[in-house]
């Protein structure tokens, strides 16, 4: 069988191998991910924040975690040179069990009634009481450390031995205030020596009994505590190297959950091209299981990138990179982003190939649909289209205008057309009044048969001047109006179109569903705005106090129009009426 150095030496160099693999892949990674961001930035895309600064800290991680492993595995090599102490205190590694072994017997071979082990913190510099045992072998309790602190600390300094054989009455401590104090007679106490540096204490005394203590037990103690001091340290490096080591696999799987997590696919392979390892994502892009993979040949199990292309990234240490449309079985025809870069080594030896895969398929779509949603509404609309999304189902207080407008009432259509024509003859009236709308940056919030609801100062069109490019459409419709009453051979003066404008604060968001929604206004400002509609007459554009306000020195200086303070009117859930204006332009009348 195998001896447990053996084992432990076969460890150390395994966890060495995984470490120095687990950054190589990282580094193959930060690489791969660097050339997606710039692919992304070309396409006015970007990372998730602090991807990169993940890698980075990783790797760090990794390195230092590394560094201390080769550290303590070199330390451990060179105590393990010195030897056992004895077979007791070194069947085992634990550090506790060590520490109590020891004191256990050097009471045992010192004939004293209590002993102590104080080892020194590697940080503070501060001896710290690990064991305080009795002739009983009982752990003292921390009331009961009577000890002559003076030795201790002359000890510690010099790395001399110290014995008494009647503390009392030895010129050197008589004086001192604890062994006064508490009768401390036979005092032995030796530095816990390695490599000529004090790592600790051993204190042994006795209280009954004088001159217990001699040169014999000085020098039999010294012996022992300088063999102790290597099993003690042996005993605290593994401790440390258990804590490293549980470091190391916590760091690993930190990082194989990190794989696991990443959205794009991950697939590495070896100098000869077999995979070696493939995240989640890759298997569920391509629709593959990774123990399925495996081991094998990369262009066995994607025929996309075949081996001559791996070879060239190896051989020449390029990097490719390319947009493919291709059939994945199972999941249809897909559009992917592809690239390929050499996985080096510490010693930035190629060893393989890193490929990183993304699923671009509905990215393209959403374009595609983008460009389509663009034909009907402005680029600016569509830039601000994101901050409505943003929104969710929840809604945002907004100072507005609403415009309502009846293009013209269905009772006041020509007889006996049949359904296709009315609609056709409707259209031809909601089509001038969404193009005003439209034309002054408004955002049509609705069709509701007759009328239309326009919005000015949305998220979709923010504008500090919204009242004055709502009043700007309804006389652009009076106009447009007009001009159709006169193709369509209206009768002179026909005037059908009514008009209703109002600014106030409404809240604006999406109503519906998680799947299905729509942007919309709701508010008292609104319905004011279809009051004021239906108070208009014939012809008329009806304005709120608060609309004309804002626009009143434009519109005083608008030739041609006619405008009144009318009556003030109510409105359904407010207190208050409102002062409504109506005005009209000499050629629409």
């Amino acid at each position: 069988m195998r001896s447990m150095a053996e084992i432990t030496s076969t460890v150390r160099t395994a966890e060495t191998a995984e470490l120095q693999r687990l950054i190589r892949v990282v580094d193959a990674l930060e690489g791969q991910f660097r050339q997606q961001r710039a692919i992304l930035q070309r396409r006015g895309m970007s990372l998730p924040p602090g991807t990169l600064n993940h890698f980075q800290r990783l790797r760090a991680e990794l390195e230092s975690a590394l560094n201390e492993h080769e550290r303590v595995t070199r330390e451990i090599d060179r105590l393990r040179a010195l030897g056992r102490t004895a077979e007791l205190i070194n069947s085992t590694l634990d550090l506790n069990d060590v520490l109590n072994e020891v004191m256990d017997t050097v009471i045992k071979l010192t004939r004293a009634e209590r002993g102590y082990l104080m080892l020194r913190d590697p940080e503070t510099g501060e001896l710290e009481f690990k064991v305080a045992r009795n002739i009983e072998h009982r752990t003292l309790l921390e009331n009961e450390f009577i000890i002559s602190r003076t030795i201790v600390a002359d000890v510690a300094r010099t790395g001399v031995p110290i014995v008494t054989t009647d503390a009392g009455s030895d010129a050197r401590f008589d004086s001192q205030q604890s062994i006064i104090r508490h009768g401390l007679r036979s005092i032995l106490c030796v530095p816990l020596l390695l490599k000529e540096t004090v790592t600790g204490v051993i204190y042994a005394d006795n209280r009954i009994k004088s001159g217990i203590f001699a040169d014999q037990e000085l020098q039999l103690l010294q012996n022992f505590a300088n063999q102790a001091a290597v099993a003690i340290e042996n005993a605290r490096l593994y401790e440390n190297l258990q804590a490293s080591l549980a470091n190391i696999t916590a760091m690993r799987n930190l990082l194989s959950n990190v794989f696991d997590s990443i959205a794009s696919g991950v697939i590495t392979t070896d100098a000869e091209g077999r995979i070696t390892t493939m995240n989640p994502a890759a298997c569920r892009t391509l629709n593959l299981r990774a123990a399925d993979c495996l081991g094998k040949p990369l262009w066995q199990v994607w025929e996309l990138i075949p081996p001559e292309t791996l070879q060239a990234v190896r051989e020449e240490g390029i990097l490719e990179a390319a947009e493919v449309d291709c059939e994945v079985p199972g999941r249809g025809r897909l559009n992917l982003s592809v690239s390929l870069s050499p996985l080096r080594n510490a010693d930035a030896d190629i060893e393989g190939v890193a490929i990183v895969v993304d699923d671009l398929t509905e990215q393209k779509q959403r374009e595609r649909q983008l460009e389509t949603v663009r034909k009907y509404l402005t680029p600016a609309m569509v830039d601000n289209i994101r901050s409505i999304e943003a929104l969710g189902l929840s809604g945002e207080r907004r100072l507005i205008t609403a415009l309502f407008v009846d293009v013209r009432d269905f009772k006041r259509h020509p007889l006996r057309l049949a359904p296709q024509e009315l609609m056709a003859y409707l259209n031809r009236y909601l089509t001038v009044a969404a193009d005003a709308i439209t034309q002054q940056n408004g955002v049509i919030d609705k069709y509701m048969a007759n009328e239309i609801l326009g919005l000015f100062n949305t998220q979709l069109n923010p504008s500090e001047d919204h009242a004055l490019r709502a009043v700007l459409a309804a006389l652009e419709m009076a106009e447009g109006f007009c001009a159709l009453y006169r193709h369509l051979g209206e009768p002179a003066g026909a005037r059908y179109f009514r008009i209703g404008i109002n600014s106030g604060v409404a809240t604006l968001g999406n109503v519906g569903s998680a799947t299905r929604r729509e942007f919309t206004a709701v508010g008292d400002s609104v319905n004011a705005a279809h009051r004021l509609l239906e108070n208009a007459q014939d012809g008329e554009i009806v304005l709120s106090e608060a609309t004309y306000c804002a626009c009143a020195d434009v519109l005083q200086r608008i030739p041609g129009l006619t405008l009144r303070c009318e009556e003030e009117i109510s409105v359904k859930n407010r207190r208050e009426p409102i002062h409504i204006y109506r005005f009209y332009r000499k050629d629409t009348l």
